[in-house]
């Protein structure tokens, strides 16, 4: 497990002291709608979610929560998910708390993870995903060097009900143009 470090932001693997944070990411109306995790009622069960999200040990996944790095308070959380080492591909995805939007939070946790699947994990290709409705997650993807590459048709199951949103899919390659230091 790695810590990785931008600007403003230092990535760890979750630990139970985020309990308090991450309950209160995981029960975030937004969050809820756009990258909801499963049912968050308590502390107990947001610390079971940190525990969780701290064990790589399957491969399938590699998470980091993004901390302050002069308070240590946690800002957001970022997963490299469904690695497919054979094809060297994985999807990322995010959450960011309510108090730490509009910062640049977002943008420095995909770009950094995605740069540690291209250095460390020897990844061609990571994707990401979002609601068409969801016009915050295009921007995000872009700044952070994602490319638009087309609609997925009735892709998003809508939660909590029955209803499909289409889905942008956004790609990064390690030899996309423009991928400087963060």
């Amino acid at each position: 497990m790695e810590r990785l470090v931008t600007p403003d932001l230092v990535l760890r693997p979750p630990v139970e002291e985020d309990a308090p944070a991450a309950y209160e990411l995981l029960n975030d109306p937004a969050v809820k709608l756009w990258n909801p995790a499963r049912a968050c009622p308590d502390l107990e069960s947001a610390a079971a979610w940190c525990r969780d999200g701290a064990d790589w040990s399957d491969g399938s996944h590699a998470t980091w929560h993004a901390v302050d790095p002069d308070s240590g308070l946690m800002l957001g959380n970022v997963s490299l998910f469904a690695i497919d080492t054979d094809h060297r591909v994985a999807k990322i995805g995010y959450r960011v708390l309510p108090s730490a939007r509009g910062r640049g939070v977002a943008r420095q946790m995909v770009d950094a993870v995605t740069r540690w699947a291209f250095e460390s994990r020897g990844l061609m290709r990571v994707q990401l995903e979002h609601s068409v409705l969801n016009p915050a997650s295009c921007r995000v993807a872009e700044a952070a060097g994602f490319v638009h590459e087309g609609t997925t048709r009735s892709a998003y199951a809508v939660p909590g009900g029955d209803a499909r949103e289409d889905c942008h899919i956004h790609g990064r390659l390690p030899t996309d143009p423009g991928l400087g230091a963060t």
